[in-house]
């Protein structure tokens, strides 16, 4: 039926309306909704059956198994020929090395116990460094962290750190360096080296723990290699994308010029990698001092010793004092290193203040001021011991003590309020629809979502994934852990998404914003946990929210960089169709930067999982709780590797989901009018 429209011509009849057709549900929706159905009956129809809980001081079979293992390397470590010829000469080998250093900046094993190299003298070489490889400002930042560190009362334990973290570093680079190159230069080492440096970087820090103070024993050695391990992902990518990215223009002349491989290599791509690698050596040394830190579980002497010990005993002061040590540390690395970055940029010594002439002047005066520092700190008491009469660390142990007695007595109505109203109305329920829903629905709910997110290989991972976490007898317990994730990396989203949208909207928010969440992700895990412990006490809300504020400046600016990647194009092509800001942000910028947002949360995910392991601490329970259970008591060892293993599994299960999601092509937006003129054409 048609209607008439007078006009100057007279009566036509108008253009037949056009209802848009209903679009339907998509294969994938349908499967989700389906998983989640799948869920909500297994939980409504068969609550409380079939949960294969298992009580904290229970074992499985398996447990016992791992228990008798763990006996049986202790008592044949000496005679076995793989610990005789590999593993004791290995573990031998890095403790040397980091008693090397040890020795000389935090304490001697003879005498005193002071170092070869007095707080003195370690004030003036490592500014002197800092000073070689950055700036002036750098090194008067070095200067000032060390002589805090010394105001502290930490000063040693500071120095532990750094030798240890100087230790794996320099591993890192001599392992690291040479497997980005080969896969930089070889396609085919690429192919086999990036899928173990994907597994390498989903791993928690504490799944290396375990396994390794198996075979190489609690201490320095296991330490560093737990950090070795956990850091080389970063310079092995880097140095790698580095080479890669060079033009095959470049690289064609120097072919022409009858170059070898090998001096290719020298003359031209690693020159020219030179910025991407200390970018990697960068994130290396943060990925280090992180993972140094919560070593400390396995006898790894420092700082992180004095942060394990003061929240096992709820001592906040303490641990804030100590927290804040390892803050500046991490600033100090950070700077250095994005100096040497810099330095090493193309025409970076076309903007230099001074002549190399001049430079080079200054850096010898100033070695000689250093070596001189070093030469007194030798000699003298007062230069080799950092003066007690200087400590200040009571006080600040005292005035944080004090301040989180204030907070939680006058504080508490809104803390433990806010606390509980989350902990009855979200944690609580959504724990329990993943604790007591039949472990078989579980698994056919997920195994369902994996199949709509990837298909059959997808779903035959997560299924086997979660075989394994079953048979590893921790079924109750990774669902705790994983209650616990999830609900995080909801919230880190909604931040994500919040402030992602507003720094890729605004220049201005993002020049605000941006520096804060570098520095946020600068700070080792451990850090997080020390001022909500104060707040909200030892319970998995603590744990959370720290899991929150570690993984919400990654999920942040993957987001932010979603967003500015749309083009100002289509952008502008809806605002001057009559969209408003917030369906241009609903319609067009959020569905087109969906990648982006699954990115955000796999990356999200996997910052949370980690951190609510670490959780374990201050009451997080779970399978972090196994894994430091398995460290303090032998009888638990074998639950606690159990446990290790399971979140691996849980790590994996979450990657590859999320990876899957990333992966997923757009959705087509079909051509033609839109209903709204309002409504953007996408």
């Amino acid at each position: 039926m048609s209607t008439l429209v007078r006009d100057r011509t007279g009566v036509q009849p108008a253009p037949p309306v056009t209802k848009e057709p209903r679009r339907r549900p998509s294969r994938r929706t349908t499967l989700l909704a389906g998983a989640a159905v799948v869920w909500i009956l297994g939980f409504l129809a068969l609550h409380g059956t079939s949960t294969l809980t298992l009580p904290a001081s229970e074992l499985t079979d398996l447990h016992r198994s791992l228990n008798q293992f763990n006996a049986w390397v202790a008592a044949n470590r000496a005679d076995n020929p793989v610990f005789l010829y590999i593993f004791t000469p290995l573990r031998a080998a890095v403790d040397g090395v980091a008693n090397f250093f040890i020795t000389i900046f935090a304490a001697s094993s003879t005498g005193l116990r002071l170092p070869e190299i007095g707080w003195f003298g370690t004030v003036g070489l490592l500014g002197w460094i800092a000073l070689a490889v950055g700036n002036a400002r750098v090194a008067l930042l070095t200067v000032s962290v060390f002589i805090f560190f010394g105001l502290q009362g930490l000063f040693v334990e500071a120095t532990y750190t750094f030798a240890l973290v100087l230790t794996a570093v320099l591993l890192t680079l001599l392992v690291g360096i040479p497997l980005g190159v080969l896969a930089g230069v070889y396609g085919r080492v690429a192919k086999v080296i990036t899928p173990v440096l994907d597994f390498m970087q989903t791993l928690p820090t504490f799944v290396y723990l375990a396994p390794l103070a198996l075979i190489f024993l609690i201490g320095p050695a296991s330490a560093v290699i737990a950090t070795v391990i956990y850091a080389a992902p970063p310079v092995i990518r880097l140095t790698a994308h580095g080479i890669r990215a060079i033009p095959e223009n470049t690289r064609e002349a120097s072919d022409s010029l009858g170059t070898t491989g090998l001096q290719r290599l020298l003359t031209l791509q690693l020159p020219m990698a030179r910025r991407t690698v200390v970018m990697g050596i960068n994130q290396s040394t943060m990925a280090a001092l992180s993972m140094v830190t919560i070593a400390a579980l396995i006898a790894a002497p420092g700082l992180g010793q004095v942060v394990v010990r003061a929240l096992q005993s709820l001592d906040v002061g303490t641990a804030v004092n100590a927290g804040l040590s390892i803050v500046l540390l991490a600033i100090v690395l950070d700077r250095v290193t994005t100096a040497a970055s810099r330095r090493a940029e193309p025409g970076a010594a076309r903007n230099r203040r001074f002549s190399r002439r001049t430079r080079y002047l200054i850096l010898g005066g100033t070695l000689v001021l250093a070596l001189a520092m070093v030469q007194f700190s030798r000699s003298m008491l007062w230069a080799a011991a950092f003066p007690k009469d200087l400590n200040i660390g009571p006080m600040i142990v005292q005035a944080v003590s004090s301040a989180s007695q204030w907070m939680q007595n006058n504080l508490s109505l809104f803390t433990v309020s806010f606390r509980e109203a989350v902990t009855t109305g979200v944690l609580n329920p959504f724990q329990s629809l993943l604790t007591d829903t039949p472990f078989y629905a579980v698994v056919a709910a997920i195994a369902i979502a994996a199949y709509a997110l990837g298909g059959w290989k997808l779903a035959t991972i997560t299924t086997a994934c979660l075989g394994v976490i079953i048979y590893l007898g921790l079924w109750s317990d990774s669902m705790v852990t994983l209650a616990g994730t999830l609900v995080a990396t909801l919230v880190v989203m909604i931040l994500g998404v919040i402030f992602g949208v507003a720094m890729g909207r605004s220049e201005r928010v993002d020049q605000i914003l941006r520096p804060m969440l570098d520095a946020g992700q600068t700070m080792p895990a451990f850090v997080y946990l020390v001022p909500f412990l104060g707040l909200f006490g030892a319970t998995r809300f603590t744990a959370i929210i720290a899991g929150i504020i570690y993984a919400a400046p990654v999920a942040i600016k993957i987001t932010a960089d979603g967003i500015t990647a749309i083009s100002p194009t289509v952008v502008e092509a809806a605002v001057s169709s009559g969209s408003t800001p917030w369906q241009v942000i609903t319609k067009v910028q959020l569905p087109m930067a969906r990648q982006s947002l699954a990115l955000a949360a796999n990356q999200g995910l996997i910052y949370v999982l980690a951190m609510v392991v670490v959780g374990a601490l201050v009451g997080a329970g779970g399978l972090g709780y196994d894994v430091v259970a398995g460290f303090v008591q032998s009888s638990l060892f074998g639950k606690g590797l159990a446990a290790g293993l399971a979140i691996v599994f849980l790590g994996i299960l979450l990657d590859r989901m999320t990876q899957a999601a990333a992966a997923a092509p757009l959705r087509k937006i079909p051509s033609g009018k839109t209903r709204s003129t309002k409504t953007p054409a996408t």
